[in-house]
């Protein structure tokens, strides 16, 4: 009874599920293709009887006739046909549409840590060329996982109500047909895997080469990416040659086994005829018949290889569908508790002795961070490349879960909150500017899709980016083209620092946001994030000391550990680690 339980539960998480979306579809298919089968297999006996008794009896308006019920058979074959494609159709695009959305959906309530452990690469192709394959498998059991098998016994029962002894040899003709091409298909499916792991891996290549095509340029490594594409490229059409050379077996060998079936069995029929056991149209029927089986074996054969593939693509696919996000949901709203009047008692943020384990490291990123912000601060956070900044930042809107210790909003812990809720009152400028195709005012949007054009400009003010952008000759609705590449870095640094500003988050995070700005412009910047309406708690990740100088408090870490809090002054008189970094970057100052 558990085993069944089990089972049923495998099939309610299965992605095949959504078929059932489709049930009328999924048995109006296959049934038309039985229909369409039924009167294919029909065919022959109407030849026949135009042999024996329209030509045989030299009877035209019989032959006419007849002639008149194979046409009505192929009309009403094609309407089944046309109207099972069509069943058959609906219902793989529709469930290969509606996994696709559940698919991205489920994508999108991943952590920075499942995206991480999964890859954007693995999760794009089975996005598009594995559901893709896995339409196809669908749209094809659909069509022919009946029809073939149906065809195949139909025709060697068909062939038993002619003449038994005839019918035997298609006894020996389909276990040897099947055993060739079965045969043939053990062989080519491992290598047919083979194939898609060497395509992979030759795509891999081609979209690293796309991606970093500058970087290659700019170390003169083409000829290396050519000779290393080549290998992967010879290795795969390699492959590709030996399974196409053992699955060009299938023809000569199904022709070669068919033909000598319908050689013995037209000697058989001579026999029976010459005995007057059957008609010469009954033998007619039989080789029809033994054609049918050839064409359906082959047919039958492609459609395992492809199905094969189908199911090797969905369990791809079923297993990131299975994939359970370890961040659980809250249900509490941030806005109501910072209306509430306990939230003028506590800390915006607090920190307590929190930890964090990135998935599959080792060692914690992280260790022992603890520390307070208050509404309306400013708090800065430094340190070398590696030391644990961007962890920090990243915790606060839940991109990542800390592995121990409490992270506290408003005095909760922010686990409690809603995730939705929580990210709509925290704005956050990555450290890679993104934008997205569209204009300004849509990217703008996706701060607030609520904002008008007066607290867009307002916004692009603070982000200093409203200069440049009244320079255009459409201003708000200039385009902006895939990951804003027609803007310069430092553009599109303050572009997005608007896109969180026009948000009026209650805290707003910069992670390292204006490194591509220069010193007066990133002041200009800072002054203008001090100065914004309502007591915005402001996070600044940044390698400079001057970006931080004005900072209520600055956290320097070091390896994933805080080892100096305080302000500027504070820290260069009691913090070696910020001593080092400032005296760093004001001996530099003064060699420029």
């Amino acid at each position: 009874m558990s085993d069944v339980k089990k089972e049923k539960r495998k099939l309610k998480n299965s992605i095949y599920r959504y078929l059932g979306e489709y049930k009328k579809e999924s048995i109006l298919g296959p049934l038309f293709k039985l229909l369409e089968a039924s009167f294919e297999l029909i065919v022959p006996l109407v030849v026949a009887a135009i042999i024996d008794k329209g030509i045989g009896g030299s009877d035209k308006g019989y032959i006419v006739r007849m002639s008149a019920v194979m046409v009505a058979l192929g009309i009403v074959g094609l309407i089944s046909a046309v109207t099972a494609q069509f069943f058959a159709a609906k219902a793989a695009v529709g469930f290969s549409t509606r996994l696709r959305h559940e698919l991205f959906a489920h994508i999108q309530k991943f952590s920075f840590s499942d995206i991480d452990n999964v890859g954007t690469s693995t999760m794009i192709t089975r996005m598009t060329s594995d559901i893709n394959q896995v339409q196809n498998g669908v749209n094809m059991v659909l069509r022919l996982f009946l029809r073939s098998p149906f065809i195949v016994f139909g025709a060697m029962i068909m062939a038993f109500t002619i003449d038994v002894k005839a019918a035997f040899v298609f006894v020996v003709v389909i276990p040897v047909l099947s055993v060739v091409v079965f045969a043939i298909m053990a062989i080519s499916i491992p290598l047919y895997k083979k194939v898609q792991s060497g395509l992979d891996k030759v795509l891999g290549i081609t979209r690293e080469n796309l991606t970093g095509a500058r970087v290659i340029r700019a170390f003169n490594k083409e000829q290396d990416e050519i000779r290393e594409f080549d290998e992967a490229h010879e290795n795969l059409t390699g492959l590709q040659m030996l399974v196409g050379r053992i699955t060009g077996l299938m023809n000569p060998l199904t022709y070669i086994v068919i033909n000598v079936g319908i050689i013995v069995l037209i000697y058989v029929g001579a026999i029976r005829v010459d005995s007057g056991v059957i008609t010469q149209g009954e033998v007619v029927a039989l080789v029809n018949y033994m054609s049918q089986i050839l064409v359906e074996l082959i047919k039958l054969a492609n459609l395992i290889i492809t199905v094969t593939k189908a199911v090797a693509c969905g369990n791809r696919v079923q297993s990131v569908m299975d994939m359970q996000t370890d961040m659980e949901d809250g249900s509490k709203s941030v806005e109501s508790l910072s209306d509430s009047g306990q939230y003028s008692d506590v800390c915006a943020v607090e920190f307590e002795d929190v930890g964090l384990v990135y998935k599959g490291a080792s060692e914690e990123a992280l260790s022992h961070i603890t520390f307070k912000a208050n509404k309306g601060d400013t708090i800065g956070i430094i340190g070398g490349t590696g030391s644990g900044k961007s962890s920090i930042v990243n915790m606060i809107p839940r991109f990542y879960d800390a592995t121990s210790g409490k992270i506290k909003i408003n005095g909760n812990d922010i686990k409690e909150y809603s995730i939705e809720e929580l990210r709509k009152s925290i704005g956050i400028v990555m450290q890679k500017a993104v934008l997205f195709k569209g204009t300004i005012r849509d990217n703008m949007k996706w701060g607030n899709e609520n904002a008008t054009d007066e607290e867009i400009w307002e916004a692009l003010d603070i982000a200093q980016a409203s200069e440049f952008v009244k320079g255009k000759d459409k201003k708000l609705d200039t385009v902006v083209e895939q990951g804003g590449k027609n803007f310069s870095g430092g553009q599109r640094q303050r572009l997005t620092i608007a896109r969180a500003v026009v948000r009026k988050p209650d805290i707003l995070i910069l992670d390292d946001s204006s490194s591509a700005l220069d010193y007066a412009t990133d002041a200009r910047l800072r002054k203008a994030i001090s100065g914004m309406s309502g007591d915005t708690t402001v996070f600044i990740v940044s390698q400079r000391t001057s970006s931080l100088r004005h900072a209520d408090n600055i956290i320097v870490m070091d390896d994933g550990v805080i080892v100096g809090m305080g302000t500027h002054d504070e820290l260069l008189k009691s913090c070696d680690v910020y001593k080092e970094i400032n005296a760093s970057q004001e001996s530099g100052k003064e060699a420029v």
